[in-house]
């Protein structure tokens, strides 16, 4: 067990102009020559709010958890080691054990290389909830993972500048210019997407209607105030679902668009809320409920906003 093994890193960063440069271009050029790349970019920035966007590139080190065991691999380790989940020793205890670990000095700036996602799932290690569990061909996937890139590049929307910044081990030297070359290079791959067959679901029509007909009986009678039911869709392709993150990013532009390359499978998404945001030793919510179509009439827009705020079904989400 290593539990307490500490990895002493050295940051070195280097701006450069980025004018020529746009985050979905910088992924596809390093994401071949570097498996299990990142990206969590920005496409809604107005301000110097949400103008960045991150790509992370060659992972060092991986935390993750898969039924209630963590599993870590540490840089110059060649084996991945694991050990269980207790009550003594929580999942918080675990993820913060693996982040003090790290022990950087040098240019950090306002980046670090740890990126990653928990899943909802995962809630069971926070409180006293229970999950049913669902046998499918997502349940195996890790219900949280944490890797910790060599590369992390930022690049500032506003400012068409790009931060490359670099974690080395001791005794290693820079390698800095060689992921420059490829970043600098005007070409890079483009692989065509084809859906096959039919959308299907686990669910029917007619068992998701009786969900919401169970639903409504379950909140008339003051069981619960709020249910969010749902249902899993999922259709066959062939070739590079990069395209539909694509595609997603150019119809639903948001300040939280991310794909993540796992390599046995991908996660990406598109969403305009802030789930939790912490500056220095205050965290902010920003949940979004309650939605009305805008007409364009500025007069209009501000009555429906007055009915929103009027609300008590509305007011109730949040």
């Amino acid at each position: 067990m290593m539990k307490n093994k500490k990895i002493k890193m050295t940051a070195l960063s280097r701006t450069f102009l980025a004018d020529l440069q746009t985050p979905v271009s910088i992924y596809l050029k390093v994401r071949d020559m570097f498996p299990v790349s990142a990206l969590l970019e920005s496409s809604d920035y107005h301000s110097t709010e949400n103008s960045y966007s991150f790509i992370g590139v060659e992972p060092l080190a991986r935390f993750s958890v898969v039924g209630g065991k963590v599993f870590e691999i540490l840089p110059g380790e060649k084996e991945e080691y694991s050990y269980d989940i207790t009550q003594q020793d929580t999942l918080p205890d675990c993820l913060n054990r693996f982040i003090g670990r790290f022990e950087v000095t040098g240019q950090t700036g306002r980046v670090n290389g740890l990126l990653g996602y928990t899943a909802y799932d995962a809630v069971r290690y926070f409180e006293r909830v229970e999950i049913q569990a669902q046998e499918n061909e997502t349940s195996d996937l890790p219900q949280m993972v944490y890797v910790f890139y060599r590369y992390m590049i930022a690049v500032n929307h506003l400012r068409n500048e790009m931060t490359l910044t670099e974690y080395l081990l001791p005794g290693e030297t820079s390698r800095m210019d060689e992921l420059r070359s490829v970043l600098d290079s005007r070409n890079f791959p483009s692989y065509d997407f084809h859906s096959q067959g039919e959308v299907v679901s686990p669910v029917t029509d007619e068992d998701y209607k009786e969900m919401v007909r169970k639903g409504i009986t379950h909140c008339l009678r003051g069981d619960v105030f709020q249910i969010v039911l749902s249902r899993q869709f999922s259709q066959a392709f062939r070739g590079d679902d990069f395209k539909v993150y694509r595609a997603l990013r150019s119809i639903n532009p948001s300040p939280y668009l991310f794909y993540f390359d796992f390599g046995s499978y991908r996660i990406f998404g598109s969403s305009p809320e802030t789930h939790v945001k912490v500056q220095g030793d205050v965290a902010t919510i920003d949940p979004i409920a309650g939605t009305v179509r805008r007409t364009g009439n500025d007069a209009q827009d501000q009555e429906a906003a007055k009915q929103l705020l009027a609300d008590p079904k509305e007011n109730a989400e949040h």
